[in-house]
């Protein structure tokens, strides 16, 4: 009963929030240089297009994706124009290692622009080689990210990646060949397919386990109004009762081995984890259908990828769309992501917003605490054990409805 209510009022909540503001032209609000940002590129091509993805992608063409790198560094430049400032660049898509010469030109460009201290990019496991690993090394990539999803063939199959990413056994031995290139080496994961069994996810997990990835970002499938069609047709209705005692699989076995960066992130050492939103309160979007959050406003790009590169080579910022959020909804906002990271202090808040944030909160947090979410000590909120779950159900609820988002602009 609980699992439902949380996921039913962060449905509500999420979907709210994503409703654009309609009229007007979006701009992106005046940069304050004291604040720690993180730059989003988004790279939308893919050789291969999975059935539960929602992201912003389309097939891999050359021509068409280095006039889109070309695109997306004049929007660099445009930021810098702006007087804006990053300490991080999280480039993922797609598949950004697709062009991986035009990767490295457009890390560089961003590195002459701010002063960035740490970066990530994702991958796909057949774009493991020695080429594409050195190029990334020399450009500064700090952590890299691979898009596993499972070891096992038949659930690669379905999801259509066998034939074009390789089977388990190959993707594994691709894993620990990479190894030591990287401060982090990521494994992305996802759990709670249809036709994924109890003993098919323990195997996994041995399987990770062995490798010796540095990092496992272990994510429930999230299936959005765009891709519930096809995801049934492929892979099967996803059953909800089931996530649940997947996830304490993953806690327990994973556990021993490697400790929480996130509730659903687990890393040997502390590093950058996917979920950027966790470390830096405020990050640019970069490309086409990427969303940024600046100073309490959200705002997405176009999506259409001719008219991004049009408006980006014009010098113009390619915005579609943006919200301001109100003040309950930015301190909400806040206290939702630190303790997606697994603790919330309430002083550095307080400061934030210059005011007691606890009128904001109070229903929130006497809600979980009665649910045996959070526990309070000293000035700091942490999750407990049915806590990090319930976060997992309210991360995938706002990914859905960021999802939903992107699917209503796809299909206006």
């Amino acid at each position: 009963m609980i699992v439902e209510l949380i996921s039913e009022g962060a449905r509500r909540a999420f979907s709210s929030a994503m409703r654009f503001d309609e009229g007007g032209t979006p701009v992106i609000p005046p940069c304050d240089k004291t604040i720690p940002r993180l730059l989003y590129i988004h790279i939308p091509f893919c050789e291969q297009l999975c059935p539960y993805c929602s992201f912003n992608r389309f097939l891999f063409e050359e021509t068409l994706c280095r006039e889109y790198f070309n695109a997306l560094r004049k929007e660099i430049y445009l930021y810098r124009e702006k007087g804006y400032n990053f300490e991080g660049i999280y480039v993922g898509g797609g598949t950004p290692t697709v062009l991986i010469d035009e990767l490295e030109e457009t890390l560089e460009v961003a590195k002459s622009c701010f002063h960035i201290r740490e970066i990530s990019v994702e991958t796909n496991p057949n774009h493991l080689t020695d080429e594409k690993i050195s190029v990334l090394k020399r450009a500064g990539v700090n952590r890299l990210s691979v898009g596993i999803q499972s070891f096992n063939d038949d659930l690669l199959r379905a999801m259509g990646r066998y034939d074009k990413y390789g089977s388990g056994v190959i993707n594994a031995e691709r894993l620990v060949q990479s190894s030591g290139h990287f401060d982090t080496l990521n494994a992305d994961m996802i759990f709670n397919f249809p036709v994924q069994t109890y003993e098919s996810l323990e195997k996994d997990l041995d399987t990770l386990i062995g490798t010796g990835v540095d990092q496992v970002t272990y994510y429930p499938l999230m299936v959005s109004d765009l891709t519930r069609g096809l995801v049934e047709k492929t892979l099967g209705t996803v059953d909800y009762k089931k996530e649940k005692r997947f996830y304490r699989l993953i806690v327990q076995k994973l556990l021993p081995h490697y400790r929480f960066s996130s509730a659903w992130c687990f890393s040997r050492q502390d590093a950058m984890i996917d979920e950027y939103i966790v470390d830096y309160d405020e990050y640019a979007g970069l490309g086409s259908g990427s969303i940024g959050y600046l100073n309490g406003r959200c705002y997405a790009n176009t999506f259409d990828i001719r008219q991004y590169i049009d408006r980006s080579n014009k010098g113009e910022l390619p915005l579609m769309a943006s919200h301001n959020f109100s003040l309950t909804d930015r301190i909400r906002y806040d206290f939702i992501m630190n303790l997606f990271g697994l603790e919330l202090e309430v002083t550095p808040l307080r400061k934030k917003y210059g005011t007691n944030v606890f009128p904001y909160l109070w229903k929130d947090i006497i809600a979980f605490m009665l649910a045996g979410g959070l526990r309070y000590h000293h000035g700091t909120f942490y999750l407990t054990t049915r806590g990090r779950y319930y976060w997992i159900i309210i991360m995938r609820e706002f990914f859905t409805a960021v999802n939903n988002f992107r699917a209503f602009c796809l299909n206006s």
